[in-house]
């Protein structure tokens, strides 16, 4: 069965450092799709390979129904394009960077395909992580790491968690794993 790997977590959890490292380790030889994610924020910001459109290239695609799902957060728009929906539907699995606060939007709209991902981070160390990036104030940081306690206590139960406090290759291959395991692929790469 095709499935929608639904990767949430907080800023500075390591989403991105994930989904390049599996590109990475599967090259050309991925048993998914790697969704990009439409978003109103210049392309050279931050890791995360994006399309960067304007408010108004993001109204127009908007109303014109091309997103499968949009949100906003963080003073920006995203959006996920409706090819997800075509990938799937021509039995592709994808991979999608989402968010938190659209689970039930992406649970409706993908059903059984989804499988919600939650990447974790130690508190300690994600507080050190955003101390590191130095976008926020501390008083920002702390709403953050509040933030995502509330988060991380709303899911349990609904996602598949994945480590993210240590080794980066290990959560990697921890990554790879779950995407073998619901993808039903029987070949590492």
């Amino acid at each position: 069965m095709a499935r929608v790997f639904y990767l949430m977590g907080p800023s500075g959890s390591g989403k991105d450092s994930l989904i390049n490292g599996l590109r990475a380790r599967f090259g050309g030889q991925s048993p998914i799709l790697f969704a990009h994610r439409y978003i109103t924020r210049c392309w050279r910001s931050g890791g995360e390979n994006h399309f960067e459109l304007t408010e108004e290239e993001f109204d127009q695609r908007l109303k014109c129904g091309l997103f499968a799902l949009h949100w906003e957060a963080n003073d920006c728009r995203y959006g996920i394009g409706r090819e997800v929906e075509n990938w799937l539907d021509s039995g592709f699995s994808v991979l999608v960077n989402g968010s938190r606060g659209h689970l039930q939007e992406a649970q409706a709209l993908f059903g059984e395909a989804l499988v919600p991902v939650l990447v974790s981070v130690d508190s300690e160390q994600l507080r050190q992580r955003l101390l590191l990036r130095g976008r926020e104030d501390l008083a920002q940081i702390e709403q953050r790491l509040e933030r995502n306690r509330r988060f991380e206590s709303a899911l349990e139960g609904q996602a598949q968690v994945l480590d993210n406090s240590g080794d980066i290759e290990q959560a990697i291959e921890s990554f790879a794993e779950l995407l073998y395991q619901y993808s039903g692929a029987t070949t590492h790469v």
